[in-house]
This record gives structure tokens, sequence and C-alpha cells, in this order.
């Protein structure tokens, strides 16, 4: 399944060098290409070591790993929901995007301009906030307003769409996201058609100094509490780290110079990783002579809708999937061994996929 996130954030706190280290992410692992579609826009690789470990035992013609689109929504000031700068038009990439990236600015330096003119990441998070809420409010005021034309006529589904929506402009209207209305299934299922900005999982990215890389500071612990409430989750990056990470040639050098900060991998692989996640998505496995190939889904998947994501036919003619976990085909080193040893399991359309399981479907179309 295709993953799409937008950064997003004020001018000038990390946002657009945190994009550029990612699009130098091949420089992580021949693993993991990156290539551009637009200036603002990168497709890069999911850092996966279970990937290349179940190469090293295959040795695939292919190493082949999921990939996540990353979008650089720029143009966010206050006022962009009324059209400021390019308002319209990124806040309009965002409604395409599953999950937001929110850079905040966490740290303190005279050389680096503030567009407010001092650092205080709780007034830009909330100035962001209330554009992407008043967009928001926008798109169910005039869904309201249709509802309200046809509930005229005595429409009681409309009548009903009117008091669901007036809760969630009620809501959002005393400056909270719409993800965390405590909304019933009916509730759910008329605005999750809606697309709104709000509703997208947050992922709350704290750009610090170097310093502050290893614990944060008191900035980030600010940060931490004021989102305590809102379904979200907050991440530390340092991105002049993050950059310098991204201009090292070879992993040695990667290798050693995060051993030298304290780092065990690079922050855009926690990001990643991060956002995988918030999305509540998993990874399974294909492994044969021609590729080894990571595949993404949603957590609670059953092998047919699994299936689906390498071909829709897969699905339809679904008869069993063939199972090893991970650690098992580590353990015995290949397929075969693992068929000796037991542990490759037959499982029907009721099993629910494991992150890490190495899967071979059956079909018939």
């Amino acid at each position: 399944m295709a993953l799409k996130c937008g950064i997003v954030g004020l001018p000038n706190v990390g946002k657009s060098t945190l994009f550029n280290c990612l699009s130098k992410a091949k420089a992580q692992s021949e693993n993991f290409p990156f290539c551009t579609i637009e200036p603002n826009i990168g497709v890069i690789s999911v850092p996966d070591k279970r990937l290349d470990e179940i190469a090293k035992l295959v040795k695939p013609q292919k190493i082949i790993p999921t990939t996540v689109e990353i979008v650089d929504i720029a143009g966010l000031v206050k006022g962009a929901s009324k059209g400021e700068g390019l308002g319209n038009k990124f806040l309009a990439n965002i409604r395409e995007t599953n999950a937001l990236i929110h850079v905040i600015r966490c740290f303190d330096d005279d050389n680096v301009v503030h567009v407010d003119g001092s650092v205080d990441p709780i007034r830009d998070k909330e100035t962001i906030d209330m554009e992407l809420q008043i967009k928001d409010l926008e798109t169910l005021e005039n869904i309201k307003e249709k509802n309200l034309k046809i509930a005229k006529s005595g429409d009681k589904q409309a009548q009903k769409n009117i008091v669901c929506l007036d809760k969630y402009i009620g809501h959002i209207e005393l400056g909270n996201p719409a993800r965390t209305f405590d909304a019933n299934e009916d509730e759910q299922s008329l605005v999750s058609s809606l697309n709104l900005i709000t509703m997208k999982p947050v992922l709350y990215v704290c750009n610090v100094d170097e310093s502050s890389v290893l614990d944060g500071n008191d900035y980030v612990s600010l940060v931490k509490a004021s989102i305590k409430d809102e379904q979200a989750q907050v991440l530390t990056i340092a991105t002049a780290i993050e950059a310098e990470i991204a201009e090292l040639e070879s992993i040695d050098e990667q290798l050693l110079f995060l051993e030298e900060m304290g780092l065990d991998q690079p922050g855009v692989n926690h990001l990643i990783s991060s956002t995988y996640s918030l999305l509540n998505l998993q990874t399974y496995f294909t492994a044969g002579e021609k590729e080894v190939r990571a595949w993404t889904i949603v957590k609670g998947t059953k092998p047919p809708k699994a299936a689906a994501v390498i071909h829709t036919d897969f699905e339809k003619g679904f008869i069993r999937a063939e199972v090893i976990s991970y650690d098992d085909f580590i353990n015995y080193g290949s397929e075969q061994n693992c068929r000796d040893n037991g542990k490759l399991s037959i499982e029907g359309k009721d099993y629910i996929v494991n992150d890490g399981d190495i899967m071979h479907f059956r079909f018939n179309v």
C-alpha cells in the first residue's frame, strides 16, 4: 500500500532541512534508493534490517524495500487558510496525505531568523493547528449548508447529518483537532468521507540543537505536555546532525559519526518507523530467488487482503498461505529447513498476519 506523509511547519523551523535529509536517504544503504518525482516530493525506502538479513540467506537477484512518499508542504503561514502565501494550494496537498509530520523549532540560534521574531514552540504549533482547523471548519460548514437545504424537505438522514456536523464544528471551534472527538460509529462514518485535515494522525518532530538530541530540552517538554490529549506522537531530531549524516559518503563513516553522537541510527530512520507506528502499519515479506521484498499492510490484516497488496488476483483466488516467522527463518537458515523442522505453517483466510511473517500465497484464478 502506498503511504504518503506531508511535512508541515512554519518557515525556518527545519522542515526543508529534514526533507533534504530524507531525500539523501540513499546514502544509508544500497537498498534504500531515493527518486524525485517533483521538487517537493520524494519517495524513500523504509529502512528494515530484516530485509537485508533475509536477503543474505536467500541471495536473490533483487531486494525491494517498501516505500513511503514524503511531501514537503511549504507556504504554511498565519492566514494560509485564507489564501495567504501559497496557503490554499498547499492545504490541498495536505488533504492527499495519510499522516502529517509537524516540525516544530525547539532550539535557540540568533543566526536563524524566526518568522515571528522569537522562539516559542507552543505558539508556532498553535499557528499551524489553527490554520488547519479553520480549513476543516470551512469544509464542515459547506457540507452542513448542503444538508440544511436537503433537510427542509424532511429528509431524516440530512437532519442526523446536521446534528453530527454541529458536534464536530463545536469541537474544532474550541481549538481541538477532529481526531480527538469521541464519535460513535455513525458519526465516524459520515466524517471519514470528508477527509478532514485535523483527522489525520500527526507525528510532532521537535527540531533541537546538537546538545539536546539525546535528552531533549525545556522546549521539547512543553511540546510533549501540550499534546498529551491529542492522540499524537513526539520525536526529537536535530536536523543539523541529520544533514551532516546525509553528507557522509559511506556507511562506515555514518556509523562512526552516530557512535560519537551516542545515537544508534539516523533520526530519519526513527521518523519513518514512528510514522508506521502512527498509522498502525506493519511489514510482511516474500522471499525467492528472483527477489526478496517487503510489503506494507495494516495490523490485523488477514491473508487474502495481504495477498491483494501484491495483486488483486491473489485475493480473488486465494487458497492458502504458507507462513514462516522471521525469527524461525533466520534461525533455520532456509525455507526447506523450516519445512523439515515443522516451522512452516499452512494458514487459511482467518489467520492474522504478524509483523515480519515470510509468506507464500497459493491461489487459483
